[in-house]
């Protein structure tokens, strides 16, 4: 009798439980607005300016929305089975696909440190809604045969490093108590030392060059053409 019992409380009680989590299990969505349309990319200040060249230009679907979904028991009961993480929680699907010209351009720059093979070879890409472009740009890049040289017309890639305001340590101004490192731990030559530090603002040129590409006019669309076709990038899809 008391077994009976006993085993008719577990059982009780692991209904309660389940049902605990059943009612904490929460699925929240959140969706957030994309820009794909910028025109505007960020690359090394070392890069050779000369030898920015138009790579091709093709019709792809570009997502304007993603969507981020977490499943609140799920991603708590994750952490139990991978302390690490997962790339699933919480599921991001991208969405509000629209057509777009893509724009890209290649460039010889200095050899990333993570790149075992040194390669200096880059690539950018920029989009455009067709409704950015004139109707003369929109016919050249529909004749599915064009020269490099003339869609390289149609588009002006415009750079620029504009100098920017940072707060700096001021060295000057500035004291720092004694000390050095011992087993890799930093220790201060007098512990009731307190170091005295004063920023100060100081103008800079930024590590990055600011490349903006945009559609010429449809005047200077209209004269563009006439060129030799034996380096076709344009492959509409």
């Amino acid at each position: 009798m008391f077994l009976h019992t006993y085993r008719l409380i577990a059982l009780g009680s692991a209904f309660l439980i389940g049902g605990s989590f059943a009612s904490a299990s929460q699925v929240a969505a959140q969706v957030k607005d994309l820009n794909p349309f910028p025109h505007v990319v960020l690359i090394s200040a070392g890069i050779d300016l000369s030898s920015i060249r138009l790579q091709g230009v093709k019709m792809v679907e570009v997502p304007t929305r993603v969507r981020s979904t977490i499943d609140s028991s799920y991603c708590q009961s994750l952490g139990f089975r991978d302390p690490g993480g997962s790339m699933y929680c919480p599921q991001v699907h991208l969405e509000g696909f629209v057509t777009a010209y893509e724009v890209t351009y290649a460039y010889q720059g200095q050899p990333m440190s993570s790149d075992e093979y040194g390669s200096t070879y880059f690539t950018f890409s920029v989009h455009f809604r067709p409704e950015e472009l004139s109707p003369q740009t929109r016919e050249l890049l529909s004749r599915g045969k064009t020269a490099r040289s003339d869609v390289a017309m149609a588009f002006k890639v415009i750079t620029s490093r504009d100098p920017e305001r940072r707060v700096a340590i001021d060295e000057a101004a500035s004291t720092f108590c004694e000390g050095s490192y011992i087993d890799g731990a930093w220790r201060q030559t007098n512990a009731d030392c307190k170091d005295k530090i004063t920023s100060k603002a100081v103008v800079v040129l930024p590590e990055y060059l600011t490349i903006r590409v945009e559609p010429v006019t449809a005047r200077a669309a209209a004269s563009i053409g006439g060129s030799a076709t034996s380096d076709l990038v344009v492959r509409p899809q």
